[in-house]
C-alpha cells in the first residue's frame, strides 16, 4: 500500500554530481574516460597515488580523481552500472580514498559524491556503502577546511540517510545530540539540511522526540526556516517527525513563542512553492492529530482542505501525495468529511480522476482520497456514484497495478456501507461482485484482503439479494481463504462468511453451511488466533438466529463444534470468543429440550464423583460487563419456567454455584445485568 506523504527536499545524484564537477573548463584528460568497469575498479583498487603506472606524486594523485570521477559519472541514475560496481567491488576502494590522510580536495569530493551514488537509491549499494564504513569518514570530513569536500560529504550523507538500510542516530546519547545541534548552527546550509535529514530519519520513538525537543531542536528548525527551499521543506519535514503522535511535544510546539511558531507553519501553506505548501499541511496534520486540542482552528482546516485540493493539480510528486495528506487529514473526522464534500472535494477529485490515466500513482492516491471521503458520508457515496468515476472504479478492478486494485476495493468498501446508494448508483450488485470474487485468486495477499473488506460489507447490507453474492463462488472462495496460512486472510473470509450468514434464509444457510463443513467450522473454533475463534463464533451465532434445525450443525456428528466450543470457554481464552460463545450458547437454550440439555452439558458437566465447577461463575464475576449480560442471558433461557425441565436444570446450576453468583450481583453497576438477574431470579 502507498505510504503516507513525507520527506523534505531529497538529495539527487544529479544534482550531487554537478556540485562534484570541476569548477572551470569541463574538459579532463582522456585517460580513464570510457574505460571498461572492470579496469577502472582494478585501478582503483591498487589504492594510493599509483592508480595507474603513471608515476607517482601529483600525476598519480590526477589518475586516482579522475578514476573517481569516471566511476562517478557512469553510476549516476544508471541501476546496472551500480550493480556492476558492486559486483567488482569498487565501493571499498572509493571509500578508501575518503579514509586517505593524503588525499587531495578533488579526490575527497570525487570520492564523497561517488559513495554518496552508490547509497542512492539501490539497497545493495547503501549496505555496501555503510559496511565500508562511510558514515564515519563522511562526517570526520565535515570539518575539513575546504568548503567544497564539506559540501560533497553533507550531500553524500544526506543521500545515504534517505535509505531505509541507513542506521538510526542515537540522539538519547549526549555526544550525538551535542554534534547534531553543532550542524543545526553550521553556516552551511548543506550541512543544516542535513541535520534536518538526520532528524527525520532517525525519530522513530516518543523518547527520540522528547529529547530532541528538550534540546530546543523545534525552535532552531523555525529558525532556518528563513533558508533556501531546500533547508526549509528539510526543516519542515523534520517537525513532522517530532511531533507525530506525541501529544506532549505537539503541545510544547503549539504554545512555543505564544504560538508563533505554530503560526509561521501556517503561513508557509500560502507559499509560492508548491512542495513547502505541502510539507507545511502534512506537519499541521501531524500536529492536529497528535493534539486535537491545541489545532481547534476550524477555518485553518478548511484552509488545509482547499490547498490540499489545488496541489493536486501540481505535476510530479507534490500532486501524488497530495490527495494521501488530504485523507490523511479528514481520516476517522465526520466533521472534516462534510467540511470537505461542502469544498466539493469529491466532484474535484472524480473529475481528475477521469480526465488522468489509471496508470499513475495519483490514481491511487485519489482513489484512496475518495474511499476515506465516501466512509462516513452518504452524500458523498451517492455524488460518488453517480458520475462516470463509477465505470472507473470497476475498471482499476482488473488494472495490471496491484496497488491501484487495492484503492478501487477501499473505495467499494466504503461505498458498500450503504444498501440504499449501492443499490441506486450505477454500480449494482450484480456487476461489482464477479470481479471482486476474481480478486480473492489474486497473487497478492494485500488485494485479496481488500477485495474481502468490501465483499464483507455487501454481505452484510445487501440482505434481501444476498443470493447474488452467494452464488457467483464465492462461498467456496471464502471457505478456501478460511485455510489459508496468512492469517488476516482467514480472519476476513470468516467475518466476510458471518455477514453473508446474517439474516439468512434456512436454505441459503445449508447452502453456505455445506460448503464449510462441520469439520471445518471445528476446527476454525480452535484456531491459534483469537480474532479469528471469536469471528468464527459469530459465524455460529448467525447460523443458529432464526433456524431452529441449525442446532444440528453444532450438535450433530459426535458433537464437533459444541466440543469445540466447550474446549474454549474452559479455557476462558479472551473476552471477546467467551461472549461470542455464551451468544451460541444461550441461542441453543432458547430452543428445544435437547438443545438446553446440550448447553448445560457444557455448563454444567456431569462428572461421577462430583459437579465440576461451571465457567460460568467466572463469566458473571468479569469486570467486562457484556460478558456478564451474554452469561445472565443463558441462564434466563435455561431457568425458563414453562420448559419441561426447568427445575432439574435450575439444581444442577444451584449445586454448581451458578444461582448463588447471580444472586451476588442483585446491586450490579450495569442495568442490563440488574434487570437480567431480577428475571433469573424470579423464575427460580
Amino acid at each position: 500500500m502507498p505510504a503516507t506523504a513525507t520527506g523534505g527536499a531529497r538529495v539527487e545524484e544529479a544534482a550531487a554530481a554537478a556540485a562534484a564537477a570541476p569548477s572551470g573548463s569541463s574538459s579532463a584528460p582522456s585517460s580513464c574516460m570510457g574505460t571498461r568497469p572492470e579496469e577502472l575498479a582494478a585501478r582503483l583498487a591498487a589504492g594510493g597515488p599509483g592508480v595507474v603506472a603513471a608515476g607517482e606524486g601529483l600525476e598519480g594523485e590526477q589518475e586516482r580523481v579522475l578514476a573517481l570521477r569516471e566511476i562517478k559519472n557512469q553510476i549516476i541514475g544508471n541501476r546496472t552500472k551500480k550493480l556492476l560496481y558492486l559486483r567488482l567491488g569498487a565501493v571499498p576502494a572509493v571509500v578508501a580514498a575518503l579514509a586517505e590522510p593524503a588525499a587531495s580536495p578533488a579526490a575527497l569530493v570525487q570520492a564523497a559524491a561517488a559513495a554518496g551514488s552508490f547509497a542512492c537509491g539501490v539497497d545493495d549499494g547503501a549496505r555496501a556503502v555503510l559496511a565500508a564504513g562511510a558514515v564515519g569518514h563522511l562526517t570526520r570530513l565535515l570539518a575539513h577546511p575546504d568548503d567544497k569536500v564539506v559540501n560533497a560529504c553533507a550531500r553524500a550523507l544526506r543521500m545515504i540517510y534517505q535509505s531505509k538500510q541507513a542506521p538510526n542516530f542515537d540522539v538519547n546519547n549526549e555526544k550525538n545530540m551535542d554534534f547534531l545541534l553543532s550542524l543545526l548552527d553550521s553556516n552551511n546550509e548543506n550541512v543544516t539540511e542535513l541535520a534536518a535529514n538526520i532528524i527525520s530519519h532517525s525519530c522513530d520513538s516518543n523518547t527520540e522526540q522528547l529529547a530532541l525537543c528538550g534540546a530546543g531542536v523545534p525552535q532552531k528548525l523555525v529558525s532556518l526556516f528563513g533558508g533556501s527551499v531546500n533547508l526549509r521543506d528539510a526543516c519542515l519535514d523534520s517537525m513532522t517527525a517530532i511531533v507525530r503522535n506525541n501529544w506532549e511535544v505537539a503541545s510544547r510546539f503549539a504554545s512555543m513563542d505564544h504560538g508563533k511558531a505554530f503560526r509561521s507553519i501556517v503561513g508557509l501553506i500560502h507559499d509560492r512553492t508548491p512542495r513547502t505548501r505541502l510539507l507545511a499541511c502534512l506537519c499541521l496534520i501531524a500536529i492536529g492529530h497528535a493534539s486535537p486540542c491545541h489545532f481547534p482552528d476550524r477555518q485553518i482546516k478548511t484552509k488545509l482542505i482547499l490547498v490540499l485540493l489545488e496541489l493536486i493539480e501540481e505535476p510530479g510528486h507534490v500532486g501524488d501525495e497530495a490527495p494521501l495528506a488530504l485523507t490523511t487529514l479528514i481520516k476517522d473526522s465526520v466533521e472534516l468529511q462534510k467540511q470537505a464534500f461542502s469544498t466539493n472535494a469529491v466532484a474535484k477529485l472524480s473529475n481528475h480522476l477521469v480526465a488522468n490515466s489509471l496508470e499513475t500513482r495519483r490514481a491511487v492516491t485519489i482513489l484512496l482520497a475518495l474511499a476515506e471521503l465516501c466512509s462516513k458520508e452518504e452524500e458523498s457515496r451517492s455524488q460518488l456514484m453517480s458520475g462516470q468515476v463509477s465505470t472507473l472504479i470497476l475498471d482499476a478492478l482488473k488494472h495490471d497495478c496491484a496497488d491501484i486494485r487495492i484503492a478501487a476495493c477501499s473505495c467499494l468498501k466504503n461505498i458498500s456501507r450503504s444498501s440504499k446508494v449501492l443499490s441506486a448508483g450505477r454500480l449494482s450488485c450484480d456487476t461489482i461482485v464477479a470481479p471482486l470474487v476474481q480478486l480473492l485468486c489474486d497473487s497478492s495477499t494485500s488485494v485479496q484482503v481488500a477485495a474481502l473488506g468490501a465483499i464483507c460489507n455487501i454481505a452484510v447490507n445487501l440482505t434481501p439479494r444476498k443470493s447474488v453474492l452467494l452464488h457467483s463462488g464465492v462461498v467456496s472462495q471464502l471457505v478456501n481463504l478460511s485455510k489459508s496460512m496468512d492469517p488476516t486472510l482467514r480472519l476476513k473470509s470468516v467475518l466476510a462468511l458471518r455477514n453473508s450468514m446474517f439474516l439468512l434464509n434456512p436454505k441459503d444457510k445449508d447452502f453456505i453451511m455445506k460448503e464449510l463443513t462441520i469439520s471445518t467450522l471445528s476446527s476454525l473454533i480452535c484456531d491459534s488466533e483469537h480474532f479469528v475463534q471469536e469471528q468464527t463464533l459469530a459465524l455460529v451465532h448467525n447460523l443458529l438466529d432464526g433456524y431452529v434445525d441449525a442446532v444440528n450443525y453444532v450438535i450433530g456428528e459426535d458433537g464437533m463444534v459444541i466440543n469445540a466450543l466447550s474446549r474454549q470457554l474452559n479455557n476462558a481464552s479472551t473476552p471477546g470468543v467467551c461472549i461470542q460463545g455464551m451468544l451460541v450458547l444461550t441461542n441453543m437454550a432458547a430452543g428445544d429440550e435437547l438443545s438446553k440439555e446440550a448447553v448445560m452439558d457444557v455448563i454444567v458437566p456431569h462428572r461421577s464423583d462430583r459437579i465440576k465447577p461451571s465457567f460460568v461463575v467466572n463469566f458473571l464475576q468479569s469486570k467486562d460487563k457484556q460478558l456478564r449480560v451474554a452469561s445472565l442471558w443463558c441462564i434466563l433461557n435455561l431457568a425458563y419456567p414453562k420448559s419441561d425441565a426447568s427445575s432439574t436444570r435450575v439444581a444442577r446450576l444451584q449445586n454448581a454455584g451458578v444461582i448463588s453468583q447471580v444472586k451476588s450481583m442483585r446491586n450490579d453497576p450495569c442495568l442490563d445485568c440488574k434487570l437480567r438477574v431480577s428475571t433469573v431470579l424470579d423464575h427460580c
